[in-house]
Parts: structure tokens; C-alpha cells; sequence
């Protein structure tokens, strides 16, 4: 899988020979020094991308360079790789995220089996976020009777149901439900209730009346 991987490490030959490896193996790599070196060139986030960072270096350590970029909301997968690795610190990591604690010297098969993990979550991570995108984009583009026509479809409500709850005709529920079908993009019925569960907006374990 094709991707961007930040090597974060305070150690010149570690870096040197991390980047030729990763290259070699069909990467794109950027390297950084500090910790604050990456937080001075943050990524997009806009392809997928994953950190290969040291936990002890001059200035923030590891573990606070994660901390501060899940304070920025860039929820890039972080792979610690470390010469001093210690329970507690795997542990903390772990917890807040990362994708992998790996200790030095590591091996090229168990590096690149740790990228691509990470490479493959975030790229899940950001289709799921296009989605969700996607998703608001279309229900916002829906008039406030459609919303409501949408609100009572998807939580199993009839068109006669509907068209009494809302004082009309079943005729101008059939043509308001028709305009929710195309605006949301979806073709059946089946598949609108599926994305309001998916985002939450219908219990998925909830009875339908």
C-alpha cells in the first residue's frame, strides 16, 4: 500500500537507514529530527500517511508528540520504536492509541508488516470520514419537511402514518420521500436506514413502530 511514513528520531544513522529501507521497499519518507521539527511541518492528513517515532529525544518525547497531535485532531497511527523500551511507557502509548511498540534494532519484515497496518487503518479511517462527509453534505441539502419525512421513514413509519402525522396526503409524502431517496443518493429503503444507523441517527437495536 502506497503512503507517506514521518520518521521522528533524534539519531542521524537511525533516520539515514530507516529512510533507505523504507524507500527501497516503495515509500515515501520524510524525516525529522525533533519532535517539534514535525509539529513545525504538519501533514495534510489528505493521503494516507503513519509515524515511525522514538520515545526519548531532546524536547518533547514520543509520547508527548502523540499527545499534542491528538490534541490537533490529526489521528495519524503512531509506530514507537525505541532502544529503551519499559512496560509503563507501552502501556501509556498503547492506550492513547498507537498502533505498535517495537524495539530496537528491528527487523525490515516486521517494520514493514507494521506500516502497512497502520497505512491500512488510516486510509479505513479517512474513507470513513469521507463518508461521514458525504453523508451531512447530503442530509443538510434536505428541505425541513424532507428531514422530517426522513426522521419518520427511517424509523420504519408508512407513508400513511407519515402523511398523518404531518397533516398532508399520502401523495405529497410519496413525492417528499422520492426527493429524500435522490437527494441522500440511495435506492432502496433498506440502504437509507443503514446510513441513519450508521451515523447514529436511528438505534440500531431500537423496535420500529
Amino acid at each position: 500500500m502506497p503512503g507517506l511514513v514521518h520518521v521522528v528520531d533524534d539519531d542521524a544513522s537511525f533516520r539515514t537507514a530507516i529512510e533507505r529501507r523504507l524507500r527501497l521497499a516503495g515509500y515515501a519518507v520524510a524525516v525529522h529530527s525533533s519532535a517539534k521539527e514535525l509539529l513545525d511541518h504538519l501533514p495534510s492528513g489528505e493521503e494516507p500517511a503513519c509515524v515511525i517515532l522514538d520515545v526519548k529525544m531532546p524536547g518533547l518525547s514520543g509520547p508527548d508528540l502523540q499527545n499534542r497531535l491528538n490534541e490537533l485532531g490529526l489521528a495519524l497511527p503512531i509506530i514507537f520504536v525505541t532502544g529503551y523500551a519499559d512496560t509503563a511507557t507501552t502501556v501509556r502509548t498503547i492506550k492513547a492509541g498507537a498502533e505498535d511498540f517495537l524495539t530496537k534494532p528491528v527487523s525490515s519484515e516486521q517494520l514493514i508488516d507494521a506500516i502497512e497496518r497502520a497505512l491500512a487503518r488510516h486510509n479505513a479511517a479517512q474513507s470513513q470520514q469521507s463518508k461521514l462527509s458525504s453523508f451531512r453534505t447530503h442530509l443538510s441539502s434536505l428541505t425541513p419537511r424532507e428531514r422530517q419525512v426522513f426522521d419518520l421513514v427511517v424509523r420504519g413509519k408508512i407513508n400513511k402514518q407519515i402523511a398523518h402525522e404531518l397533516g398532508t396526503t399520502e401523495r405529497t409524502i410519496k413525492a417528499h420521500r422520492h426527493q429524500v431517496m435522490e437527494k441522500m443518493r440511495v435506492h432502496s429503503f433498506a440502504e437509507l436506514v443503514a446510513i441513519a444507523e450508521r451515523f447514529g441517527l436511528i438505534d440500531a437495536n431500537a423496535p420500529k413502530d
